[in-house]
């Protein structure tokens, strides 16, 4: 037995939700190969976002987390590795130094290629995008990984409905593309798309998206997958 894995599994808060622990254990086998840091910080935001979306309350969710935490540093796999690692660069705030201890405690498990790299990023420009007084606000973000050049260039962008209501939060790779499509739209008058101020978006997706509304009924089921990485990346803005 290696000596970074412990000789028994850990004692859990939620002992019911083994199996479910060991099926996030089995998937993270596919993280390292993700071809890089934004990929991977996808994957564990659409795992948290499944984790935070069947949580009753707040107190369930940060259990959940606690007791997955403890499941993958058990496992001692590079998989389980990538995703503590993951975790502590962009998962709840309240669980990344745990999360960053256990991946610690794994240093002879192999560590993915982009580890070093996750959310490791930079903000750029912002946009408001609006489309029509029923479509609410359309909030796009550009961000940049420290030292990768265009390489690692995406968008976060977030739909804002009635009284700033999450109603879509997407993650674009392809942000030439995005901006493009947008103003082809602003010049069929179907639009208006013009640079917005990073700490007013800041402000504004911070409140929206907040950070402990656990398994309420407040965002549509589509934003869960992309809920954590949208609130690291939010939180990153002045």
């Amino acid at each position: 037995m290696s000596a970074t894995r412990p000789s028994a599994g850990p004692e859990l808060m939620l002992p019911g939700l083994g199996e479910v622990y060991a099926a996030y254990v089995r998937e993270a086998d596919a993280l390292p190969a993700q071809p890089g840091p934004l990929q991977a910080e996808m994957w564990t935001s659409a795992q948290l976002g499944g984790l935070e979306a069947a949580a009753p309350h707040a107190a369930a969710r940060r259990a959940a987390l606690g007791d997955l935490i403890g499941c993958l540093h058990a496992a001692a796999t590079p998989g389980a590795r990538a995703f503590l690692r993951a975790l502590a660069a962009i998962g709840p705030a309240e669980g990344r130094a745990a999360a960053a201890r256990a991946a610690d405690r794994l240093a002879g498990v192999p560590a993915a290629p982009w580890e070093e790299s996750l959310g490791r990023v930079v903000p750029g420009q912002a946009w408001l995008i609006q489309e029509g007084p029923l479509d609410g606000d359309r909030l796009v973000c550009e961000f940049r990984y420290e030292g990768a050049g265009t390489a690692g260039m995406h968008a976060l962008a977030v739909r804002l409905s009635y009284r700033d209501a999450p109603a879509e939060i997407v993650v674009v790779g392809d942000v030439p593309a995005l901006m493009a499509a947008a103003r082809q739209a602003m010049q069929a008058e179907l639009c208006v798309v013009q640079p917005y101020d990073a700490a007013a978006v800041g402000a504004r997706l911070r409140a929206a998206l907040g950070t402990e509304r656990g398994g309420t009924a407040s965002l549509p089921e589509a934003c869960y997958p992309a809920l954590a990485l949208a609130r690291h990346r939010a939180s990153l803005l002045p």
